[in-house]
């Protein structure tokens, strides 16, 4: 390894032919498929712990609504941490906000394992929250910056696809670890994070390392990205050229990488950005306001079958995802983001409807399966066009909004259903959740197309 903790070309080298060999990731920068790597075993870790964590908490005699806010308390101070997250990754740099995120994870699980009282896990919980935040920015930013304009799609589907493998196995492991005993699973979750930690310290590079190998690979080519949908140039800020004809758009280079970057102000001036924040939250209120919380009772209290049903509908809506992200992810780099984002949007809201109207198992397995095809296209689309808004500059608030937005979603969206179901039953909570998704498909519909486009340097000059 080099200096910096890197590992050298050699090492690259037998990376990327092994790449080639992997026609999902084929193309991809490596960080794309490290960055995977660790999302499966963040989500792995967070599958074994998140079914202990209520029944630990119950050990030390609280009350149920205390034992819940222990799993509460992770996901608020996500949420206000975040901003903090974006500040630090503009300040620092992704990889080193990563790792240290992933260390505090990991200190605050083991420790949680040790915690004598309530109020230590609880503290506990919450410090986790906080290298959350700074995992998730990071990590999505370095993603964005490092995968190339034709790669973004792919690269969202490819990181969304280790969370969902990871979320997956998790569970299933868990089970046996709880066996052993209640303290296990945070241990056993410590240890994950220390894995995925050491994973990003040896093998991921920073972006402007990456940046500086693209751009002299675009040089010795003859072709330099062109963007379609520019921010506005700010003093201090990246200076978009104003020339007429096929140079509009270029971001010129002005000064060292690491003093430009894009604010959150730049990214909402673009209707792309606006159309993506706007599918964050819908995907984050039907994903968690009206999947997890509502479909287990739902199909328990009206469809009268067993908890077992719910299980086989989340099973073929996770199936159905995994199938189609990496697709999702290439339609969304070759066709572009806005009739990506269409298809999920519109794909989405079919879902619900059916599940507005589902009597029976069939109609319910049927409304999971094209939901999760939905969620596929929502887990790409989006985060790609966030990536053409930050373009090769950071953004880490930028992505920090984008990860809010989809938090809010989730914490309202149960509340929101709860209060339509108690008043007026699951059909029209589910019907609100169509009105959601019908407008994150019509601010697709009006958005600009965000993907940028590839000429050859003699055009640009």
């Amino acid at each position: 390894m080099n200096q910096k903790g890197q590992p050298e070309a050699g090492n690259d080298s037998r990376v990327a032919s092994m790449l080639a060999r992997t026609p999902w990731l084929a193309g991809l920068p490596r960080e794309v498929t490290v960055l995977a790597a660790i999302a499966f075993c963040v989500a792995l870790g967070f599958g074994i712990v998140a079914p202990a964590l209520p029944v630990f908490a119950k050990t030390f005699g609280v009350s149920a609504f205390l034992a819940a806010a222990v799993i509460s308390v992770f996901a608020l101070m996500r949420l206000i941490s975040s901003p903090g997250a974006g500040f630090l990754v503009n300040r620092i740099g992704e990889r080193v906000v990563l790792a240290s995120g992933l260390i505090i994870v990991a200190v605050s699980s083991m420790l949680a394992g040790f915690s004598q009282s309530y109020d230590q896990l609880l503290v506990l919980r919450g410090v986790g929250g906080i290298g959350s935040a700074m995992f998730t920015v990071s990590a999505m930013a370095l993603l964005l910056r490092t995968a190339g304009p034709d790669q973004r799609g792919r690269a969202a589907g490819a990181f969304q696809a280790g969370f969902l493998f990871g979320g997956i196995t998790g569970p299933a492991v868990g089970g046996l670890v709880v066996g052993i005993s209640i303290r296990a699973p945070f241990f056993v979750y410590a240890a994950t994070l220390g894995l995925a930690t050491a994973v990003a310290l040896i093998f991921l590079r920073s972006a402007e390392d990456i940046q500086a190998e693209r751009e002299r690979e675009e040089s010795a080519s003859g072709t330099v990205p062109v963007v379609d949908e520019p921010v506005e140039d700010h003093a201090s800020q990246p200076i978009v050229s104003e020339s007429p004809g096929e140079t509009e758009g270029v971001i010129e280079d002005h000064g060292p990488v690491d003093a430009r970057k894009v604010t959150l102000g730049m990214a909402l001036r673009n209707g792309g950005y606006r159309a993506a924040l706007v599918a964050n939250l819908s995907n984050g209120f039907v994903s968690f306001g009206i999947r997890t919380s509502l479909v287990p009772l739902f199909v328990v209290e009206f469809l009268h079958r067993g908890a077992g049903l719910a299980g086989v509908g989340f099973l073929v809506a996770a199936l159905t995802q995994a199938l189609i992200l990496l697709p999702a992810g290439r339609i969304a780099d070759q066709r572009g983001r806005r009739p990506a984002l269409i298809i999920g949007a519109a794909t989405s809201t079919v879902g619900l409807v059916i599940l507005t109207v589902t009597n029976g198992p069939i109609l319910f397995v049927l409304a999971m399966a094209v939901l999760g095809l939905g969620t596929a296209f929502l887990g790409s689309a989006p985060a790609a066009v966030v990536g053409d808004v930050m373009g090769e500059h950071r953004g880490g608030i930028v992505v920090a909004a984008f990860q809010m937005i989809a938090d809010v979603g989730s914490i309202l969206g149960p509340l929101l259903a709860g209060l339509i179901v108690d008043s007026f039953g699951y059909h029209w909570a589910f019907a609100t959740a169509v009105v959601v998704m019908l407008l994150a498909m019509v601010f697709a519909v009006f958005m600009p197309e965000t993907k940028p486009s590839v000429e050859p340097l003699e055009k640009v000059a």
